[in-house]
């Protein structure tokens, strides 16, 4: 008998599959097609030859974890402690997964905000807890009139995610004030903060949880150095959260990994002297321009795109076909892949909408735009 018979093939393996076997352009999955910086391609080759191969610290590498409190004070002007406030984590996903196995008893309730990133409502279900998913507004905004009803007693968590991943969305000054007013009748609500794209927005300034004097002694932040600096594979990422919450999480992260990979943390520990996270938003913002540019030529709408390296686009004008069966034919007849948004709904509900991921290199996305233009 399965814990999670529900749980099958992700769409993100099925769509990389086929852009494969078709030989499609993959603007699927989302990771970047272009070259690591050289800078941390050389640190990574040095270190690799030290000795350095052995177990860190189960929290993190100590000269990583301080220069994260002092990108932390940089960036959102907070104060941390790198001793008992912060963890580096395998990825985010794992940050995520061992702070709901730490903090959700059997039976709460757990508020996600649909279309919501798949790796969320496994843990709640492996703590033997409840997911309440939510959908967005018709913008992909929250909708707090329903979240505020949704609410009550029973409810451990919301997990909120922005910028957002499908949508590219990022929450206002309103968005927090409403949701502070809500946590105000909920003293006991913790909030689960995936802000893994922080550094890529563009127009308007990202708000973090950092920011947020009267929710960040009841908040996780989670973060990626794999989404800052184009090392996915590499799966790092940290948490950030009071000490109270945060001895809890080191529990279960304890059990789950121990410690992360010594080479990416020294590595990565080197590099944060080097780069400017400051500038990772004006690169993506011209990958996003060029993108939209490019694909304003073909017969889809493009929806807003405020920060990550997603672009939603609707083909309502042209095609009444299922989003998974469109994507499919996408990548058989056009030879380009795409994400469904169904998948990210717990009732799997149609918008018309696909996400394209942008972080690809030019020569890509002329060529994936040039096919669309076949539609």
């Amino acid at each position: 008998m399965s814990k999670l018979p529900h749980i099958t093939t992700s769409i993100f393996s099925i769509m990389s599959q086929m852009a494969n076997e078709h030989k499609a352009i993959n603007l699927s999955q989302g990771f970047p097609n272009f070259s690591v910086d050289e800078r941390l391609k050389n640190l990574t080759a040095k270190w690799a030859k030290e000795e350095i191969h052995q177990y860190l610290p189960m929290a993190g590498f100590p000269p990583l974890l301080e220069k994260i409190t002092n990108l932390t004070f940089t960036s959102y002007g907070r104060k941390v402690n790198p001793i008992t406030d912060v963890l580096v984590t395998a990825g985010a996903t794992e940050g995520i997964f061992a702070t709901i196995q730490a903090l959700v008893y059997l039976k709460d309730e757990v508020i996600i905000l649909d279309p919501s990133y798949d790796c969320y409502e496994t843990p709640i279900l492996l703590c033997n807890a409840i997911p309440k998913r939510i959908p967005l507004n018709t913008n992909f905004l929250p909708n707090w009139e329903l979240i505020g009803a949704t609410m009550n007693s029973k409810t451990r968590m919301i997990i909120i995610n922005n910028p957002h991943n499908p949508t590219g969305r990022i929450w206002s000054e309103n968005d927090f004030l409403q949701l502070e007013k809500l946590l105000e009748l909920f003293p006991n609500i913790l909030v689960l903060s995936d802000e893994v794209y922080e550094y890529i927005t563009f127009e308007n300034q990202h708000i973090s949880v950092h920011h947020r004097e009267k929710i960040r002694e009841r908040s996780i932040s989670v973060s990626s150095f794999g989404k800052s600096f184009h090392i996915t594979g590499w799966k790092i990422g940290y948490l950030i959260a009071p000490e109270h919450l945060m001895k809890e999480i080191k529990k279960v992260h304890q059990f789950l990994v121990f410690s992360v990979n010594s080479l990416a943390q020294y590595a990565i520990n080197d590099y944060m002297d080097l780069v400017e996270v400051s500038e990772l938003g004006r690169f993506y913002q011209h990958k996003r321009d060029f993108f939209r540019n490019a694909i304003s030529k073909t017969t889809f709408k493009l929806l807003p795109c405020e920060g990550s390296y997603f672009q939603i686009a609707s083909y309502a004008t042209f095609s009444k076909e299922n989003d998974i069966d469109f994507t499919k034919r996408l990548v058989k007849e056009i030879g380009v892949a795409a994400i469904p948004l169904s998948p990210f709904y717990a009732d799997a509900k149609q918008t018309q909408c696909i996400r394209f991921c942008f972080a690809k290199d030019a020569p890509t996305i002329i060529e994936a735009t040039n096919r669309l233009l076949k539609l």
